[in-house]
């Protein structure tokens, strides 16, 4: 199977100049966060992302010479930044089979500004948390599931044990990258009954669990309302056994809803894509690997940057193609999602990056 993309044809017109003025999309939003996938690759096979029937040794992905190359990805970074881009996450994907990530990481720690992140399933964390954080990285996300072995191994489908992930989050701890965010894909029936133990195992740490809403991302993960757990499902039976009260946003468009433990032990966070909908502030555009924009997780259709760059574009020729983009943006997929909509052809997210 062959990843399918809708791309803009690179022949239309030339997008206007920019203009200048803080970028604003139809929807009155601003742009503040870039999500950077840097591979569609991944040595997980998740069944909510990448599931093994469809992403098998026939599936056809990106190849080298389509993937943009670091010095690529860091010209787009500056460009973005300079037109009010503060935060930058890697994603995949798993980043972290892209070979030497280490040095993309420090062309842009260069940016001035920039805060920069990543988010990873952590398996490759041991051996390379040194690494990023001497080239720059100050914080990582770790995507886990479940802290049984078992729930564990049936969800990445990779046969791949809890214990190697904790690893990887001590790892990066030692590294000097702090807070680490855990997040949890929370799925009814299959580890929803684990949510307790997560809070519990990293309460008191200084790292912080993000249990996420099972989401109908891509096309290929059987996504079904019925399978979704309510984020305030999960405050609730969290907050019965340690109290906890709700904290203010770092800042707007932040995605997690924070709450803080009563007694001082940290904080817990919850993204409700699915129950409570945040597009209203939403801040967000993706790159993928092979150089095209999505404005949204759920997008149908990509903008393609790559043939700017390899072309010789001038730097103010793609300042005004992500300009424009931007400010054509409406999407409000989470706000409009019906039992119809999720059955639409949207691109993967191991693509888009999440």
């Amino acid at each position: 199977m062959t990843q399918k993309v809708f791309p803009i044809s690179s022949a239309r017109a030339p997008a206007p100049p920019h203009d200048g003025r803080p970028l604003v999309d139809m929807l009155g939003r601003g742009l503040r966060d870039l999500r950077i996938s840097v591979t569609d690759r991944c040595n997980f096979r998740c069944v909510y992302c990448m599931p093994r029937e469809v992403f098998d040794r026939d599936f056809k992905f990106v190849t080298h010479d389509e993937v943009l190359n670091f010095e690529e990805i860091a010209r787009l970074a500056r460009l973005f930044a300079g037109l009010g881009v503060k935060k930058i996450r890697l994603t995949g994907g798993e980043p972290l089979v892209r070979r030497d990530l280490h040095r993309l990481v420090a062309l842009l720690a260069a940016i001035p500004g920039l805060d920069l992140t990543l988010t990873t399933n952590g398996s490759l964390l041991p051996r390379q948390a040194t690494a990023l954080a001497q080239a720059g990285l100050k914080r990582v996300t770790v995507s886990l599931d479940s802290l049984d072995d078992a729930t564990f191994r049936a969800v990445n489908d990779a046969d791949f044990p809890v214990a190697r992930v904790i690893e990887g989050i001590e790892a990066a701890a030692a590294a000097g990258m702090a807070p680490i965010k855990i997040n949890m894909v929370v799925k009814r029936g299959v580890n929803d009954a684990h949510v307790l133990a997560m809070a519990e195992r990293w309460r008191g740490t200084g790292q912080i669990v993000r249990f996420i809403e099972y989401m109908d991302v891509g096309s290929t993960n059987g996504w079904r309302m019925d399978e979704v757990v309510p984020s305030a499902e999960i405050v609730k039976a969290i907050g019965a056994r340690y109290p906890l009260e709700a904290a203010d946003a770092n800042y707007t468009g932040e995605v997690a809803e924070r709450w803080r433990y009563r007694d001082g032990a940290g904080e817990i966070g919850v993204i409700s894509s699915v129950t409570q909908a945040f597009c209203s502030t939403c801040n967000r555009l993706r790159l993928s690997a092979e150089g095209s924009l999505f404005t949204c997780l759920f997008a149908q259709q990509g903008h393609p940057l790559k043939h700017l760059l390899r072309r010789g574009a001038a730097d103010e020729v793609i300042v005004n193609e992500i300009a424009a983009v931007w400010r054509a943006r409406d999407d409000r997929y989470s706000e409009i999602r019906t039992a119809d909509t999720a059955k639409q052809h949207k691109i993967e997210m191991s693509y888009i990056g999440g």
